[in-house]
């Protein structure tokens, strides 16, 4: 566990912890890791949501598919970041999301009620408790952009949209973006073949540039 501590003490759930308090933290919350490989399952779809995970390595991704088996990407974790939580306090007895590896990747599972569970006077289990709070709620903000990003009618505003609060968030008109097109697609809840159409049109108009997935607003 030592190795991920620096891992850790990036994690928003652990912000303004004493370092030195938590891996006796870790220890008294009962935490476990586990290894996944590239595509296995980390949460299936159905199951009871009991558990927040944390990326210690690696990267995945929660996804929702249809019953036609379209793919909707709702988010990507990175490592320091949490998956979960929103589901598990509220004590959802079937996700409706799956969560899989990306690459081969390694977790840190927590299951939610030692960590809402009433504890002795700690002001540092008082602190987790207010940053899960935090995290959760941040979420919620995260998926309200979400749901005005997929509100848009059409591909283009879709696109548009998302390139132009990418911009915004990362404070400058040149960034990067953490998906490949598939991915954008499915985030965006688009045809990917559409999706490139229209970027070859925003292209040509000069209103964007772009190489792979670097962007320029112009």
């Amino acid at each position: 566990m030592k190795k991920y501590l620096e891992t850790l003490q990036r994690c928003s759930l652990f912000e303004n912890i004493d370092p030195n308090r938590l891996p006796m933290m870790l220890q008294n919350l009962g935490v476990k890791r586990q290894q996944f490989a590239k595509g296995q399952q980390v949460f299936f779809e159905g199951d009871p949501a009991k558990e927040i995970g944390i990326v210690l390595s690696g990267q995945v991704q929660v996804v929702k598919e249809d019953y036609y088996g379209n793919r909707n990407l709702v988010a990507q974790i990175e490592p320091s970041q949490l998956f979960g939580e929103a589901f598990a306090c509220a004590g959802v007895e079937a996700l409706p999301v799956s969560v899989v590896a990306v690459c081969e990747s390694e977790i840190m599972l927590i299951r939610c009620e030692q960590i809402i569970a009433p504890q002795e006077a700690d002001e540092f289990h008082n602190q987790l408790v207010h940053n899960l709070l935090y995290v959760v709620a941040s979420k919620n903000l995260i998926l309200s952009r979400k749901i005005e990003l997929i509100s848009k009618r059409t591909t283009k505003e879709k696109l548009m949209a998302y390139l132009l609060s990418e911009a915004k968030h990362k404070g400058t008109a040149s960034f990067r973006i953490p998906y490949n097109r598939q991915e954008l697609a499915d985030y965006l809840g688009v045809e990917r073949s559409a999706m490139s159409a229209e970027l070859s049109k925003l292209k040509k108009e000069g209103k964007i540039n772009f190489h792979k997935n670097s962007f320029v607003i112009l």
